[in-house]
Order: C-alpha cells, then structure tokens, then sequence
C-alpha cells in the first residue's frame, strides 16, 4: 500500500478547520442574537405586563367634578389605585356618556360609571352595559324662588301653576331633554298621563320660560334675580346659598322627585378588579356622608316619609322611553 499524499492530509486538516470555525462562530452569532433580541424585547414584555396589572380605574362620572375628585383622590390616597375620571358636559349632563358607554358596549374603555341620577343608569342595564349597579344616598328636584323677588306666600305650590300668566318670562330651567331634568318630566308623565302631561308642557313652554344648559345655570338665573323661580336640584340650591344668594327651596310635594347617585361596574371592564373596589368604597357610609356634608347630596337615604313624593314605575318608564323623549324634543327643543 503506498503511503497517503501530505497534500491530501493537509488539505483535509484545513477543511475540518474551517468547519470548526464555523461552528464555533455560527454558534456564537446564534448567542449574540439571542442577547440582543432579549434586550430589546423583555424590557417591553416586562412593560407590558406592568400595564396589564397595574392598579388603576377609568371612570366615566356624571357627579360634579368639584363633588367627585376629592373622593377620588381620598380612595387613590387609601387604596394606592390610580383614578381616571372622564366627566360629562353640563349642557347635556348624562345623556353624553349614556351614549358614549353604549358605543363602547362591545370594546368597553370605561371600569366604572358614577351617574348622578338614576334613569339612564336603568337604561343602560337593561341594555346588558353593566356587571351590577347600586344606588346611593339622595338628592331631590325642587321648585326655588329668589326671595327678594317673590315671597314665600305668594311662590306657586306646584308645578301645574308654573304655566299661570303671572309667571310668564319669569321661570328657569334646564332643557328638559337631558340630565335630571328629563328624568323628572317623563315621570310625571307617567303620573299624570300622556295627554295631560303634553298639555302642560306645551303651556310650560309658551309661558317663555329660561330655558338653559343646565339646572346650575337654572339655580343661578334664580340667585341672580333674573328668574323668580327655578326648577332645578338641590345641590344646585345649596351652591348658591353658600355664596349668600336669596334662593330658596319649596318643600317637597307629591310632584317632586328624589334622586339617587348611582354607581355601575360596566360588563367585560378591563380593570374589573379595580373597579368592584371603587364600586364597594363609592357605598360606604363614610363616602356618602362626606357626599351630604358637601351639600352633593341631601342623605344616606331618602327620608322614612316618601309619600309625598313621586315613586316611579321604573319598567314602564323604560318602555315608554323614546315616546317621552320624542315629545319633550318636538316641544322644548330650540
């Protein structure tokens, strides 16, 4: 056998070599791109995650902001759970938001809703919006006079009156298509029936009265002097009292309505969690009398005797809804 060509061994030497080298780099490479992928990507994982679990609630309110953000900030300071409110507009009140969150109903970017009455927060559980609802404490629609213009004797008793001549161009109140304001017109379209309801409307608003973006603006008109009397709420009384204004409000009758808070945790909440912790804390009595003490509320509870108040058929109301509604825009709206 002769001996093995030194040429063909050498060669055979470089080509393991080489295979080696390639291995060793290809591996190397392998490590090296690994360890920057890491770098790039876990910092953003880690973000990620920190997004998903990190202690916050959106919060769609229709209580006053300069009611609401002082209990937000109280349940942020004892809970460490951020808050993020979005408020409504005084012009449309709650109607706004009722129609955002049935947008949204599908892709929810709202926890929780805070709704300063109760109506449209039946509406919106019935559309299957929420996980589960409560009601707190109360408030209450009155009629208010300005006391320098028109004495505590001589102020109507109902709200029937307020279409008499005397009060022509005298009366302010909120448009009656949204807010609290609507909410009490369609129940005393229920209490009093369909066509007699409409009478009065339709006398109400040729009696000239103020019709405004709101029922503070309402409550305002009526500190001023500018209107005599007022339908509007008591928290809007209570405001202007506190600047010393001579408005007052007429106690309650059969006609008046009482108004709860609400509080809602809306169905597929991203922060579900979160949002049944604001929703026990808004219950407490604590909250809601820090709520009353500010003059956003009147209670914890309506008061023991209700029966002179009006007690609504919330079902039928429901029913009967877009019907109420349509008539009150053919009447009042601009």
């Amino acid at each position: 056998m002769s001996e093995a060509n030194p040429k063909s061994k050498n060669e055979a030497r470089l080509r393991d070599d080489v295979d080696r080298n390639r291995r060793f780099w290809g591996c190397g490479m392998t490590i090296v791109i690994f360890g920057v992928m890491a770098g790039l990507f876990l910092p953003a994982i880690a973000r990620l995650n920190v997004a998903i679990h990190r202690q916050e609630v959106l919060i769609y309110c229709s209580q006053d902001q300069v009611y609401a953000e002082p209990i937000l900030k109280e349940f942020e300071a004892q809970t460490g759970i951020k808050t993020f409110a979005a408020y409504d507009s005084e012009a449309v009140k709650t109607v706004g938001l009722v129609n955002r969150l049935l947008a949204e109903k599908d892709r929810p970017q709202c926890d929780l809703f805070w709704n300063n009455e109760e109506l449209r927060t039946r509406q919106l559980a019935a559309k299957g919006v929420f996980e589960k609802w409560a009601a707190m404490g109360y408030r209450s629609r009155r009629i208010a006079i300005n006391t320098n213009q028109l004495s505590l004797a001589a102020a109507p008793r109902s709200l029937r009156e307020l279409t008499n001549e005397a009060w022509r161009g005298k009366i302010a109140l909120a448009y009656p298509l949204f807010g609290t304001t609507a909410t009490h017109f369609l129940v005393l379209r229920q209490f009093w029936g369909d066509e007699r309801w409409q009478g009065w409307c339709r006398a109400l608003a040729a009696n000239s009265p103020f019709l405004v973006d709101g029922n503070s603006v309402a409550a305002r008109l009526v500190a001023k002097g500018e209107a005599w009397i007022g339908l509007t709420d008591s928290d809007d009384i209570a405001a202007e009292q506190r600047e010393g204004a001579p408005i007052l409000a007429l106690p309650l009758t059969e006609e008046s309505l009482l108004i709860p808070n609400t509080i809602a945790v809306v169905r597929g909440a991203r922060h579900a969690r979160t949002a049944e912790t604001l929703f026990e804390y808004l219950q407490r009595p604590e909250v809601v009398k820090k709520l009353a003490a500010a003059q956003a509320l009147e209670g914890l509870s309506p008061p023991g005797e209700t029966k002179a108040t009006l007690k609504p058929n919330w079902d039928k109301l429901l029913t009967g809804l877009d019907g109420g509604v349509q008539s009150l825009k053919e009447i009042f709206l601009r």
